[in-house]
């Protein structure tokens, strides 16, 4: 079980850096939201199950009811935090030239 733990620290731990590495290269904004989000997400995730494996390995499984509700909280806040800030974005007309469809624009919210 300690191995099984080390490796989805590993991997939540390589999520985290290739959402880093995503928020540093993406060219705007929305695309730099999704990369880490997405990548947050998976590395929260990983991490979380990571842990649970661990804490299992020794016994102590009064974790993982405390770690089912972290990742519930971070399945509820990450869309809304990155919804909040796409809005915010958008609304501040710091849109990029490139965008293929604005689904907004009808609203009267574009540039």
């Amino acid at each position: 079980m300690t191995i099984v733990s080390y490796i989805f620290l590993i991997i939540g731990g390589l999520f985290f850096l290739l959402g880093g590495l995503g928020v540093l290269r993406m060219p705007d904004t929305f695309n730099r939201i999704q990369a880490g989000t997405k990548a947050t997400t998976l590395g929260a995730f990983s991490i979380m199950i990571g842990v649970a494996f661990g804490a299992a390995a020794v016994g102590e499984w009064t974790w993982i009811p405390k770690l089912l509700i972290i990742i519930v909280f971070i399945v509820i806040s990450n869309p809304v935090g990155s919804s909040a800030i796409a809005k915010a974005t958008y609304q501040s007309k710091n849109i990029p030239d490139n965008l293929v469809q604005d689904d907004l624009k009808d609203r009267g919210e574009s540039k």
